[in-house]
């Protein structure tokens, strides 16, 4: 995907049809990559700080089409061979890496800016300098992170053991679910998180929703997921803070996670908001209490959608409390059904013209058979309960 650059005469040598060399665009600025997003438009220029680059980050930058990204940091360390670099690269998008943080201060949010080779510019002055990742670097730095794979599963393996140690009650308890009006007791719960191919296996559980009508569970972010493809979340889980206001004001029931000592930072955004929410004390991520939660209540079971439990995502979200997602998925697994490539494991092998071909041929077939049978009302309320069926059938193939 070529991303076309954005043309401000402002930014010209004094005329129009002379413009300066580069991507000249306008700039979005924020340290946090997920609350960027929200407000990027196609063919902005993304100026992030974002060490190890990951996939969801990158496909969501890609999906928003920005002209460019500038990153401030460096977006392969070689902690781990992370994909968001080789990603955007892939998508036509450039990526310049490791500007500084000065480029925070002097560019900000929406200023037109103008971004040539590994410079980047406001007006004539320069505000920051990088390097443009190529495919040729972004390969040789994969190369190099792989071989500290091991060590970073040893580090994970350390942190797990130490959280088991420390939070054994987790594994063998679970934890004290709040008082909640959602009923999860002997129902199918979907957990939703915006984790990788999200967006895809929410349309590939179209039929399973209809059928089973599961309990809607969003964690942060997940409530925008659900809300984009149609669908209404009954609880929202997290510290709120990459959920979006509107999401928010959905009617939706709000659990914040709070810290074990009892400190719910998230919880002045949504009594701002003028929401009512319950809290949550434990320790973990947000998805794992979602998950804990819907086990405590007595889900009969718990499908994820989104949710981390690979090495790969696990060494993406950097930190030490993905051990406790690995604990949580230990107590849950008799319950959890994880629909993670879903839309991969099956596609219909029914064509869309061969769909289309067949509804014609129906539709001439029904209208000769009334226009010409002298059992018109008998045959019309036949064909209107045949065709009721025909149409249910169609439906659930998408």
């Amino acid at each position: 995907m070529k991303v076309p650059s954005v043309r401000i005469p402002l930014l010209t040598r004094g005329k129009a049809e002379e413009p300066l060399p580069g991507i000249i665009a306008v700039a979005r600025v924020d340290r946090r990559t997920k609350d960027i997003t929200k407000r990027l438009n196609p063919g902005e220029i993304a100026i992030i700080d974002h060490a190890d680059l990951d996939r969801v980050s990158a496909e969501e930058l890609i999906r928003r089409k920005v002209a460019a990204v500038v990153n401030v940091s460096v977006s392969i360390t070689g902690r781990y061979p992370n994909l968001g670099p080789k990603l955007l690269l892939e998508a036509g998008i450039p990526v310049v890496d490791g500007v500084g943080q000065d480029v925070l201060v002097k560019v900000a949010d929406g200023t037109a800016v103008r971004l040539d080779g590994e410079t980047l510019y406001v007006g004539e002055t320069v505000v920051a300098k990088g390097t443009p990742l190529t495919d040729e670097l972004v390969a040789t730095a994969m190369a190099e992170a792989k071989d500290m794979v091991a060590v970073q599963i040893e580090s994970f393996a350390a942190n797990t053991l130490e959280f088991l140690r420390r939070e054994h009650e987790l594994l063998t308890h679970g934890i004290p679910a709040p008082e909640m009006e959602t009923d999860m007791n002997g129902r199918h719960v979907l957990v939703v998180v915006r984790g990788y191919h999200y967006r895809e296996d929410i349309a590939a559980l179209r039929s399973y929703i209809r059928e089973y009508k599961p309990v809607m569970v969003a964690v942060d972010g997940g409530a925008d997921a659900l809300i984009e493809a149609g669908y209404q979340p009954d609880a929202i889980f997290g510290d709120m803070d990459s959920v979006s206001d509107e999401s928010l004001r959905c009617g939706a029931e709000l659990v914040v996670h709070a810290y074990p000592d009892g400190r719910a930072p998230g919880l002045a955004r949504v009594h701002e908001l003028g929401l009512d929410a319950v809290t949550c004390p434990a320790p973990g991520t947000s998805e794992d209490v979602a998950l804990l939660v819907a086990d405590a209540k007595g889900a009969s079971l718990i499908v994820v959608v989104g949710t981390h439990h690979t090495l790969e995502e696990f060494l993406d979200k950097g930190r030490p409390g993905m051990s406790s997602t690995f604990i949580t998925h230990l107590r849950v697994a008799g319950k959890l059904v994880n629909a993670r490539g879903v839309h991969q494991l099956y596609q219909s092998r029914i064509s869309s013209w061969s769909l289309l071909v067949l509804v014609l041929a129906a539709a001439v077939t029904v209208l000769v058979a009334v226009l010409f049978s002298p059992a018109d009302p008998i045959l019309a309320r036949y064909v209107e309960a045949t065709w009721h069926s025909f149409t249910y059938w169609l439906t659930g193939k998408f």
